[in-house]
């Protein structure tokens, strides 16, 4: 069946007139082969970017993976360049581009020891006056994801972050931090600490849902009920449990109040959900907003864009056309 289906989508490819993008080749059982960008290598199966869609290959349908090595020589001086400018490992400077860092390949694994002493810097605590949660760094500019609801109807923010001097933990607290975007329906907000002695932060990678397994093993770092620095381990219980007609990521690793905004990271340390809720009524059932979602509202912040002239609601509201406004003058 499954080569079936891959003959079918090579064929739908080519008849549609798509050229093929030069990339890694995956050569499979009976001669066949796919062509694309491997973003993920693991024990079971193989995570393919053909272009316009992400294919999950078995392992045992993989013969032999060729890597494109035109590109090599590239990517090497090009990770060096950006590893030497940032403060972030080499796995995530070689994939930074633009306003966040999302990995093309998945950094090796690590213990979940070693992982919160390399990227628990880049993990923050957000107070207001109303209460306080989670939330980390995108870029070493000093943009945040948070939730919402953390947020909600509340323009005094201030953030704490931790860092490592001289062995020990140092706290700072940041009062001048902006409201840069809001989506109330899927419970993201981005803020920017503003504050002029602000220095270049630590910042996380954003990782790839999909290609985590149901049962491989997570962790989050946050404030559950103002603990901060708090880690909690578990797995992935699944990823596709609904509520509310958006799909969450739910885990067994605990989740409380106070960790809302906080990461969620598969164990090479890349952020793969938001933590944003649990069921009160049990233990182990916490939920995440998938990393895709934040993706595709980091992407799209323009739209999402908070005004000061309206700050009761996620919305913002553009002028009127030029011809609108001059009718309304002239009356």
């Amino acid at each position: 069946m499954l080569r079936l289906c891959l003959f079918l989508l090579l064929a739908a490819l080519v008849a549609g007139g798509v050229p093929f993008a030069l990339g890694d080749t995956i050569q499979l059982k009976d001669k066949a082969a796919l062509t694309g960008k491997v973003l993920a290598e693991k024990a079971d199966q193989v995570v393919v970017d053909v272009g316009y869609t992400e294919l999950v290959v078995p392992r045992s349908q993989v013969v032999k993976i060729v890597k494109d090595e035109a590109a090599a020589p590239a990517a090497k001086s090009s990770r060096r360049q950006k590893g030497a400018a940032a403060n972030v490992p080499a796995e995530v400077a070689e994939a930074q581009a633009g306003f966040y860092s999302a990995p093309d390949k998945l950094p090796p694994t690590r213990t979940v020891r070693e992982l919160v002493n390399q990227i628990g810097e880049g993990v923050v605590q957000v107070r207001t006056p109303g209460g306080l949660g989670s939330g980390f760094f995108l870029n070493e500019e000093g943009f945040l994801i948070t939730n919402f609801h953390v947020i909600e109807n509340e323009t005094q923010i201030s953030v704490e972050v931790y860092r490592q001097q001289d062995g020990q933990l140092e706290r700072k607290t940041y009062k001048q931090v902006g409201i840069i975007a809001l989506n109330k329906f899927a419970d993201l907000a981005l803020l920017k600490v503003e504050d002029k002695d602000a220095p270049r932060f630590k910042y996380l990678a954003l990782g790839n849902a999909d290609a985590v397994s149901v049962g491989e093993r997570v962790f989050a770092i946050g404030s559950p009920l103002g603990l901060e620095r708090t880690v909690t381990e578990g797995i992935l219980s699944t990823k596709t449990r609904e509520m509310g007609g958006t799909l969450y990521l739910q885990t067994t690793a605990q989740i409380n109040p106070g960790n809302s905004g906080g990461p969620l990271f598969n164990l090479s340390g890349e952020v793969i959900g938001v933590t944003n809720m649990k069921v009160t009524a049990g233990e182990g059932l916490g939920f995440a907003i998938p990393v895709e979602a934040v993706k595709f509202f980091l992407d799209h912040r323009d739209a999402y864009a908070y005004s000061n002239d309206n700050p009761g609601t996620p919305y913002r509201y553009l002028e009127p056309p030029s011809h609108t406004r001059q009718n309304r003058a002239e009356e």
